[in-house]
């Protein structure tokens, strides 16, 4: 048993899912893995499920939810399986390529030299990192950070990364229950989180690759959540969310 787990959300990724389980795989650095899928009608839970007999026990695991029911919601059951499981580095990866696992060891690194939470981050002192996304796109997510950084006063750069590493303590003091938003704005609300609670968070460069295979579940929906979410995380009672430890 690895001390991480990488933790890949999925809906219809059949094009993308063995070849991010095999590449993970082989890396330098064990990684075990852990793939959330939400009943995908594409066959990508079968796909997975096919592939556990081929690795050693417990290098692949494998939860099926009932329907599509938003990232956020995938993620925060797989960190209280990872809690649950012993793992003491535990991460978010797309599946799609958009993140490269070998940047895994990057993050991994972070974490275990005394960050509390490693970001893989697009932009860097003013440095954009993204390949293949439409200039307009590409423009909406940095001002969508330049605005988070603005109504929140973080001093992070890329507050909407879902390529991060988090110790296992940072999440056992958190009170994931009260975790309120499921899609891109879960990811926001848990770096501000982190960030009041007093962690040290370090931002980690990376390039993003825009995928390649598969479609995008970017929605006007989840756009909107972010845009009016981080007011009402401006003005939350934090003491709902004090470590409990």
């Amino acid at each position: 048993m690895s001390d991480s787990i990488v933790i890949i959300p999925t809906y219809n990724e059949k094009e993308n899912i063995e070849n991010i389980i095999r590449k993970v795989f082989s890396l330098e650095k064990d990684f075990d893995i852990l793939v959330i899928d939400d009943a995908s009608p594409d066959g990508t839970y079968d796909i997975v499920k096919g592939l556990i007999e081929q690795y050693p026990v417990g290098r692949l695991s494998l939860e099926r939810r009932n329907g599509k029911m938003g990232l956020g919601t995938a993620y925060l059951h797989g960190f209280k399986w990872a809690i649950e499981n012993n793992y003491d580095y535990i991460f978010e990866m797309d599946a799609d390529f958009s993140h490269n696992p070998e940047d895994l060891i990057k993050l991994y690194n972070a974490c275990l030299n005394g960050a509390d939470l490693a970001i893989g981050s697009r932009y860097v002192k003013g440095k954009i990192s993204v390949v293949n996304w439409p200039i307009q796109r590409v423009i909406m997510s940095y001002y969508a950070s330049y605005y988070v950084r603005l109504i929140l006063g973080l001093t992070i750069g890329d507050a909407t990364a879902g390529f991060v590493c988090y110790r296992k303590q940072l999440l056992e003091n958190i009170n994931l229950n009260k975790v309120k938003f499921v899609g891109y704005a879960f990811q926001i609300e848990m770096k501000y989180t982190a960030f009041k609670l007093g962690f040290k968070i370090e931002e980690v460069p990376i390039i993003f690759i825009d995928r390649v295979l598969g479609q995008s579940k970017m929605s006007m929906k989840i756009f909107k959540e972010a845009f009016f979410g981080v007011w009402s995380l401006r003005f939350r009672n934090w003491k709902k969310y004090k470590l409990r430890k």
